[in-house]
This record gives C-alpha cells, sequence and structure tokens, in this order.
C-alpha cells in the first residue's frame, strides 16, 4: 500500500483535517511535519466538532498511530493541554498512540511575545500572523539557539540551554519592546512539569518511521497551512515560517523521497485567505460575504473572518507543480449551492501582459488582475448526495472543468462538515 502526502494547495483552510480524518481510516501512521499550534484542523464526528492544532487528526482512529515530527515547533503547554483534552473526549491519546520527535523544537511565551510586538509595530505593514510565536521560534532553531523536545529528556542540559536562550532574550529583546525580563527559575520549573507530562511519548520517531516501512505499513504525511504560505514558495513575505510543500514531508519527519508514492492536494471548490497578502479573485461583494457566511469562513486556530473569493485555477495550477500533486480533493462544494453563476480564474492580466502562470514575485502578483470563464451554477443542495452520477450537471461540469485545466484528476468530493459526507470517486488508497 501507498505512503501518500496530503497537503493544502491554497492558502490553507482547505479542510484537511477533514481530508486526513477520512484518508486515516486505513491508514497505519499518521505523521505531521511542520509548523505548530498556528494550524487547526477540523472534524465533525457524530455531530462533535473536534479541533486540532498539534496532534494529527488521525487521532479519532484507534488504529493509527500519530506522530508529531522533527520539522514542527511545539508548544509544550498546548501540547499537555491537547493530550488532555482529546483523552477526556474519549480518544486514546497514550505513549502508545502518540510520538514527539526528540529533534522538534520547542514554542515559549518569549515567542509569541517578540510575535506580537513585531506585529504591533508594523502596523499596516504586519504579517498577519496567528501571533502564536511560530516564526520566532523557526528562527531559534535556524541561529542554533532552540530548545529541542529531547532536551527535556535531560534536566541538566535543558537548564544550560534554558539560561542561554533567556539570556539572550532578556539582553537582546526584552529592552526593545519594554518586557519584563524572564525569570530562570520560573522558566525552568515549567519546564520540569513538562518534561514529566511528555517524557514518555518523546522519542526518535524517525527510527520509528523506519521501521514502520519495513513492516510495509500504511503512512499518511499531514501538511499544515497551504503551498502559498509556504516560506519558498509562497507571497513572501506575507508566509508561514516552514516549507508546507510536499517535499517537506521527508524532511520534516527524516524519511527518503523514494518512501512517497502519491501526492494529494487538498483544495476548497472557491478560495480564501486569513492575514495579509495578495489575493487575485478576492471579493468584496455581496457574493464574497454570503461564501464567507454559508461556509462559515471562520479561522479554526484564531477565529479571524476569512476572506473570501472565486476559485482560482492559476494559482491552484501553481501547487501542483511545487508538489507533484497526483490527485485532488475539493471541499466545500455544497457552498456553492444556489449561487447565480460561478466564475473560476483561468488567467491573470498584468499591464498589458496576460499571464497564464502564477508570478513569483509578490508586487507582480498584487498587481495582477483575474480574467474568469463564467460556468453554469445549480440550484440543488447537494449535500446529501453521496454518488458521482447524482450530482447535478452543471456541478459535475464543474469538476470536470478543474482536472481539464489541471490536468490531474479529483478523487474525492466533500460535500458537508461531517466525516461521512464524501463522494468516492476513485479510491484513493489503490
Amino acid at each position: 500500500m501507498p505512503n501518500i502526502v496530503i497537503i493544502g494547495a491554497q492558502w490553507g483552510d482547505e479542510g484537511k483535517g477533514k481530508v486526513v480524518d477520512y484518508f486515516a481510516n486505513r491508514a497505519d501512521v499518521v505523521v505531521r511535519f511542520q509548523g505548530g499550534n498556528n494550524a487547526g484542523h477540523t472534524i465533525i464526528v457524530d455531530g462533535e466538532k473536534n479541533v486540532l492544532h498539534l496532534i494529527p487528526s488521525g487521532i479519532l482512529h484507534n488504529r493509527c498511530h500519530c506522530v508529531l515530527g522533527n520539522g514542527m515547533v511545539i508548544n509544550p503547554e498546548v501540547l499537555c493541554q491537547e493530550i488532555t483534552n482529546i483523552s477526556e473526549n474519549g480518544y486514546d491519546c497514550s505513549p502508545s498512540r502518540l510520538s514527539v520527535s526528540d529533534r522538534a523544537h520547542m514554542l515559549f511565551p518569549y515567542h509569541r511575545d517578540l510575535d506580537n510586538w513585531r506585529e504591533a509595530e508594523s502596523g499596516e505593514n504586519k504579517i498577519g500572523t496567528t501571533n502564536r510565536g511560530i516564526g520566532p521560534c523557526y528562527e531559534d532553531k535556524v541561529a542554533r539557539r532552540g530548545i529541542m523536545m529531547g532536551d527535556l529528556l535531560s534536566p541538566n542540559t535543558l537548564k544550560v540551554r534554558a539560561s542561554e536562550v533567556l539570556n539572550y532574550y532578556n539582553r537582546v529583546y526584552c529592552p526593545i519592546y519594554q518586557g519584563s525580563p524572564y525569570q530562570l527559575d520560573r522558566f525552568y520549573d515549567h519546564l520540569l512539569r513538562y518534561a514529566e507530562f511528555l517524557k514518555p511519548y518523546i522519542c526518535d520517531t524517525t527510527q520509528l518511521l523506519h521501521s514502520c516501512i519495513a513492516q510495509k505499513k500504511n503512512i499518511l504525511f499531514e501538511g499544515a497551512q497551504g503551498t502559498l504560505l509556504d516560506v519558498d514558495h509562497g507571497t513572501y513575505p506575507f508566509v508561514t515560517s516552514s516549507n508546507t510543500v510536499s517535499a517537506n514531508a521527508c524532511v520534516g519527519s527524516g524519511v527518503g523521497p523514494n518512501q512517497i508514492h502519491k501526492v494529494i492536494g487538498t483544495f476548497k471548490a472557491y478560495t480564501t485567505r486569513v492575514g495579509e497578502g495578495p489575493f487575485p479573485t478576492e471579493l468584496f461583494d455581496s457574493v464574497g460575504v454570503e461564501l464567507q457566511k454559508n461556509g462559515h469562513e471562520f479561522g479554526a486556530t484564531t477565529g479571524r473572518p476569512r476572506r473570501c473569493g472565486w476559485l482560482d485555477l492559476v494559482a491552484l495550477k501553481r501547487a501542483v507543480l511545487l508538489n507533484g500533486i497526483t490527485s485532488l480533493v475539493i471541499t466545500k462544494l455544497d457552498v456553492l449551492s444556489g449561487l447565480e453563476n460561478l466564475q473560476v480564474a483561468i488567467k491573470y492580466r498584468h499591464d498589458n501582459d496576460m499571464l497564464d502562470y502564477y508570478p513569483s514575485q509578490e508586487h507582480i502578483l498584487r498587481d495582477c488582475q483575474p480574467v474568469y470563464q463564467t460556468l453554469k451554477a445549480w440550484k440543488e443542495d447537494i449535500s446529501l448526495t453521496r454518488n458521482f452520477n447524482e450530482l447535478p450537471p452543471a456541478c459535475s461540469d464543474y469538476l470536470k472543468f478543474i482536472e481539464n485545466y489541471l490536468d490531474v484528476p479529483i478523487h474525492l468530493v466533500s460535500v458537508g462538515p461531517d466525516r461521512n459526507a464524501n463522494i468516492v470517486i476513485q479510491d484513493p488508497w489503490s
């Protein structure tokens, strides 16, 4: 059976949590490989809403072993609370089902403080981060002053690292944003409490994954955020602080590229974005408001309303190229029911030029105007449809148009928030 990477093909919030939950039904292992609690994956099971920020969506399936990979940045306080919450909801979240990489870096209050201060100082030029401290934590990792999960296993090493990093923040940043100095004793006491709780979960997850590969287990790699937020390939500087593309599934978990067999791109039937940055197909009219309302477009992590717009196939084609996407999952198709017509961006107009590709430079993309193809809409409620042949003709035509433009097949269609509200066109595991 194949090992599969699931990534977001837009600006995040594509419904990856639900998609991973669906695929996890036949997975043995589910791995998060980047990001932190800036992600929010929502899964509705029998009407009950489950929001996960760090732990992979596969935790809701008893057969799955879940892994937090080395490419993540983990807030230990949030992780402890999330483990507790999941356990209280009746799911097994014991160390027998959850492993945390000893090489993943930890995120602390001083990262959040720095994140908030920078956003406030930037004013109108702010990035629009989730204010969770993700960027500053990755900065510490690259600057070689980070504290890793594995350091919790060695109290002496932990205290040395904690002292070094607090000295740095107290000397460099606290005077700038006029924050109170961080106290080593208090900070270290918190670390020891996290260590006591998390020690059983921490291990060499790379070795664990290779053992699973040798046993020919099905591994699902769960991406967070979306392709267009990738720090290298997204709308820089309005991006997240990690690589969100499929190639990072290898780097962020410690497996080789030859162990990845399929890449599935998840995208909404329209487009949304949270935070600042260019958005060529953004709508400022009643249709945009209707999409936001009917799609319940509010961030699972921040609660912020999402900007809404028409489907952008130029951007999606870039995501197909960057990720090597082999099949697609479309979500929230039901939200489009009842609209008068549908617009789909197939090119951009920039000055006097027509572009059939996604510009790599943010300032060019910001000045691009979408060129739309108008497609027929449908009035029918499709939320109870479970067979592709029962979709309204205009709806199936919409899907076929997308497939033909991207030259990639759609294998799964989501028509509602519940985990079973899906139309399976082709078995993704085959």
